[in-house]
């Protein structure tokens, strides 16, 4: 259906005219940038929300794996640890830390350090406990046993052997 224009003769109903139209696009684009800040904000809750769900659960999926580590694997225990890091990894939980990882104190909590010759940077020698994060968001740091080599003379803020 095509609108039929009307000749707009008298300048000042014109100049009326191409103001409201102008108002009526700013009003648009400002309601257009609420949605999208709406949206965003809708986005940003629920990423604190499954964030703040998981790192409750985090002593659940600790307590699922020591039991794995400790007890007999019975079809049960396996079939509950098997859903609940099929159900937490689908929110988007991802585990870090294994050993041989650069050492990175961002994701990282060094537990102890050693001192090797033979090592050219600090190295995780034991994972702890594993650390978790989801997106971008570190919900626990990994701890870790780390290896160095020898701080160079002089270097009063590295420890002996001692921890770090």
């Amino acid at each position: 259906m095509e609108k039929e224009r009307l000749p707009v003769t008298d300048l000042s109903l014109r100049r009326q005219l191409e103001e409201r139209t102008a108002d009526l696009q700013r009003v648009k684009a400002e309601y257009d940038n609420y949605r999208k800040q709406v949206r965003r904000d809708r986005m940003a809750v629920r990423e604190i929300a499954v964030a703040n769900v998981l790192h409750a659960l985090l002593p659940v999926l600790d307590a699922v794996d020591r039991a794995c580590e400790h007890e007999p694997i019975t079809p049960g225990l396996d079939d509950i640890a098997d859903t609940l890091r099929t159900q937490l990894g689908s929110l988007g939980l991802q585990s870090f830390g294994e050993t041989g990882d650069a050492f990175d104190p961002a994701f990282h909590d060094a537990v102890a350090h050693h001192v090797s010759s033979d090592a050219d940077r600090l190295a995780c020698t034991q994972i702890l406990c594993l650390g978790y994060r989801v997106g971008d968001h570190l919900l626990r740091p990994a701890h870790v046993e780390v290896v160095g080599p020898p701080r160079p003379e002089g270097d009063p803020h590295l420890g002996h052997d001692t921890g770090i």
